[in-house]
């Protein structure tokens, strides 16, 4: 079976350094064959996501912005994603992004991983 996220290019919104080589280093042990990590949004071609991403991890503050206008343009333009956030207001979350799963810190590898794969449509084996 190959790996979760063989193949799939990711992008990582993460403005803490050390949780976004984590989460770089986890996309590859699961197959990703490119990961970028952006940690401010003016980093970001945003009209250009949907052509080079298959799918993004996105933290709901990157340095004191939220992410969340951001994550509205990757969902109208169908690029699959999850919140990955210490942030705890999961409520807004689920009202405004139905459907979105947010994996919240300190979350397990294990769990954004299966997250994303799910939000990409692929189904992990347990």
């Amino acid at each position: 079976m190959p790996p979760l996220l063989d193949g799939l290019r990711i992008l990582v919104l993460e403005d803490e350094f050390l949780i976004a080589m984590d989460v770089e280093q986890l996309c590859r042990d699961h197959g990703a064959q490119e990961v970028v990590i952006a940690r401010d949004l003016v980093e970001i071609d945003a009209p250009q996501v949907a052509a080079q991403f298959d799918a993004a991890i996105v933290d709901l503050m990157l340095s004191g912005t939220s992410t969340l206008d951001f994550a509205a343009g990757l969902r109208e333009t169908g690029v699959p994603f999850v919140f990955a956030s210490g942030y705890s207001d999961a409520e807004e979350i689920r009202t405004s992004f139905p459907g979105v799963r947010l994996v919240t810190k300190p979350y397990s590898g294990e769990d954004l991983i299966e997250a994303l794969a799910q939000a990409h449509g692929r189904a992990s084996s347990s």
